[in-house]
């Protein structure tokens, strides 16, 4: 109903005093203010950047839907993992794979979802991080309506990181949204 003043008249926005209120702030106190709306603005254009480019589409040999990938770092003499930044669009996921020597997933966007075979999917979202134990088949991707974005850091052994298996069911995927 919005908020009423003692009279119950609907209150007015403090937005419409702002003026008024410049005018009576000291050369510091404008200042302050100028800084908060500068700060605030940044905070709003962070909130809707991205920190990677969406990268190269993914092949659909091994994701349903549509996934790009941004490469971070590569395998070499110094790192026996490769990382990179994956975006799921809406209905996108990987197939059912297993990696060999685990993966770590860090949600940098949007929701999605986590599963492990014979175990039921978990929900994942913007901050939260998955360490998959090697070995594991599992699958990972957005939910129906909002995209997921994750860093993907996959060990090695030996020259294998991963090991695709067939595609998740649109059963599979429907049963977890």
């Amino acid at each position: 109903m919005g908020r009423r003043n003692a009279n119950s008249q609907p209150a007015q926005s403090p937005a419409r005093y702002l003026p008024f209120y410049r005018q009576h702030l000291n050369d510091n106190q404008q200042e302050i203010l100028i800084a908060i709306k500068i700060i605030i603005n940044r905070k709003t254009k962070m909130d809707t950047t991205e920190i990677f480019p969406r990268g190269q589409q993914l092949p659909n040999d091994w994701f349903s839907g549509n996934a790009f990938i941004t490469p971070l770092v590569a395998k070499d003499k110094n790192n026996e993992f490769s990382a990179g930044s994956v975006t799921f669009e809406p209905k996108a996921r990987t197939n059912w794979h297993i990696h060999p020597k685990g993966q770590v997933l860090i949600v940098t966007d949007g929701n999605g979802f986590y599963q492990e075979k014979g175990k039921p999917a978990q929900p994942i979202k913007k901050g939260d991080v998955v360490n998959i134990p090697e070995n594991i088949e599992h699958w990972h991707g957005a939910s129906l309506t909002n995209k997921m974005v994750h860093i993907a850091i996959t060990n090695y052994k030996d020259d294998v990181q991963v090991t695709w298996l067939q595609p998740v069911t649109d059963e599979e995927y429907n049963s977890v949204n």
